[in-house]
């Protein structure tokens, strides 16, 4: 028999051109409550890092209110990415052995229990609260760091060829309503704390200026972002396997079947729905079953394999690079924005303000930043991914950013003078737009389209870890890079760095880079992900 599919491609392309249906939007919701959560829990550590100077670490006598020390910052700041990167190697490489849905409640879990905890100290010094909020930090991130590539996998496989990508965006998306959430949740306990307990100014009176109620705030704002992670755990538990997992990884194409007719509406033949094994026994030769045993064993290479690295190495190698080069830009912005708005003046100096007024000046910026720059640019790349296609928008997104960070940085002393800081603040949300309407949600949809079922998962999660590697570059050498060059302008504790100026001209480098290690990675609009990851030409046979 010439060219005969084997069956479980016949089950899948039913998948890739079924209508778009209820379904699909119910576990776009279900996924991307995850990533709401993970953004939450990610960035809402930055909202309250000044908050957990003041209380932990305020000297008394002193001028300036306390700033956490820069080993205490550093840890409490990259902590979560320590373990998200963890977590997405491990329930990566989880996902592609024990199935999508198995591991997709435990990562949940996971998130919520860790979430409550993180608000929760044992003791009251300084050293015991930051040690125990590191801790669940880290074991928050581990729980995160799953939710990426399994959430990524499971749209991209249940999703239809035409709008994959926009569905695995939409899902992606979601990440711009959590830090938008977070300021938003920020603003309305500050709020409620300030009205409730009004406090001084720190250059008024150093000690009422940080109320005790300010100790519940950073609790309850952290302790919140388990309220949406567990309000989806059910429906997410109700999920089936994928069809993908199910017909190409556990070989059970029956199941496949019956799976998706439930959820999806899709009507699967009986003959459609049978295994491969009864297939060829019914349709091919003891020669033609032999060879096509022996294509299948030949396909099934693994990711140390020569084979892979000859099909998708160079592929592998342009969605880490690029996930790392973009994520230290990205992250540098989003967890010091708020030091960049105090240089440039749009904050006011701390001593002028007391805790909590602090807190909701900071929230009001990044909420502002987070409406007009982050949210818009993730719903322009779901409206267009498909049309425009994955490898323009990533390179336009690296392109804008380089252009916004270096218009910000070669003008750098034009925009600290007063009446300028609105400029800069338009001009550093741009940069924000073009990383999300860019390569923040592309390197986040493209390694889940371009490998093969087995190892879609592990993929995706080095790709992603690669990403938390920039990340915790970002975290952690922004806070001494960005330092004032003149020691007497440092903040307390820091070593002299090079200042805002020349760190905005290293994160344009950054991605120029990334815009290069583009064109290492494969453009997959209009295409199966059978077609992607080459299995079409394993699961076909001809004598």
């Amino acid at each position: 028999m010439v060219g005969t599919q084997q069956q479980p491609l016949q089950v899948l392309n039913a998948l890739d051109v079924a209508k778009t249906q209820w379904y699909h939007f119910t576990a776009i919701v279900i996924a991307g409550m995850g990533f709401f959560t993970d953004a939450y829990d990610l960035f809402c550590i930055s909202l309250v890092t000044k908050l957990l100077g003041r209380i932990y670490y305020t000297v008394p006598g002193s001028p300036t209110p306390g700033i956490l020390p820069p080993n205490v910052s550093a840890a409490v700041n990259g902590v979560a990415f320590c373990g998200t990167l963890s977590g997405q190697l491990f329930f990566g490489w989880l996902g592609d052995k024990m199935g999508r849905k198995k591991v997709y409640g435990m990562t949940l879990m996971m998130m919520v229990l860790c979430s409550l905890a993180s608000g929760l100290s044992f003791g009251h010094t300084p050293k015991t609260v930051m040690g125990t909020l590191c801790f669940f930090r880290f074991w928050l991130g581990f729980g995160i760091g799953g939710d990426y590539p399994l959430s990524a996998t499971i749209m991209s496989e249940y999703a239809n060829k035409k709008t994959r990508s926009a569905f695995i965006a939409a899902v992606f998306a979601m990440q711009g309503f959590g830090i938008l959430a977070g300021g938003l949740i920020a603003i309305v306990i500050s709020s409620v704390f300030r009205a409730r307990f009004p406090s001084p100014a720190y250059a008024v009176d150093p000690a009422a200026s940080v109320p005790p109620q300010a100790d519940y705030v950073w609790r309850i704002i952290l302790m919140f972002g388990s309220v949406p992670a567990g309000v989806t755990y059910y429906w997410r538990l109700k999920m089936p396997e994928t069809a993908r997992y199910t017909a190409l990884v556990a070989k059970n194409a029956k199941q496949a079947a019956t799976d998706m007719s439930k959820v999806l509406q899709v009507e699967i033949t009986e003959e459609q729905g049978k295994s491969l094994e009864e297939m060829s026994g019914e349709n091919d030769s003891d020669e033609t079953s032999d060879s096509m045993r022996t294509r299948r064993h030949e396909s099934q290479y693994g990711l140390f394999s020569s084979e892979f690295v000859r099909r998708h190495g160079k592929h592998l190698l342009g969605t880490t690079m690029t996930w790392l080069l973009l994520d230290i830009a990205f992250y540098s912005q989003n967890l010091f924005q708020k030091d960049i708005f105090t240089a440039v003046g749009w904050i006011p100096k701390a001593k002028t303000m007391s805790a909590i007024d602090e807190l909701f000046k900071i929230a009001r910026a990044q909420t502002l930043i987070a409406l007009c720059g982050t949210v818009p640019g993730y719903w322009f790349t779901v409206g267009l991914i498909d049309i425009i296609g994955r490898f323009w928008i990533q390179i336009v997104g690296f392109f804008m950013m380089s252009a916004f960070m270096l218009g910000l940085a070669i003008p750098y002393e034009h925009w600290t003078t007063s009446g300028n800081q609105i400029g800069f603040v338009v001009m550093y949300a741009f940069t924000f737009f073009f990383a999300n309407f860019g390569p923040n949600s592309t390197t986040f949809i493209v390694p889940a389209e371009i490998f093969p079922a087995r190892l879609r998962s592990t993929c995706h999660g080095i790709s992603a870890a690669s990403g938390k590697i920039g990340a915790i570059i970002g975290s952690f050498g922004f806070l001494y890079l960005a330092q004032n060059p003149d020691p007497a302008k440092t903040d307390h504790g820091y070593p002299p760095g090079i200042g805002v100026r020349n760190s905005l001209f290293l994160l344009a480098g950054c991605n120029i880079l990334g815009l290069l290690f583009t064109f290492l990675v494969p453009e997959s609009k209009g295409k199966s992900l059978e077609e992607m990851s080459g299995e079409n030409e394993s699961n076909r046979t001809s004598v």
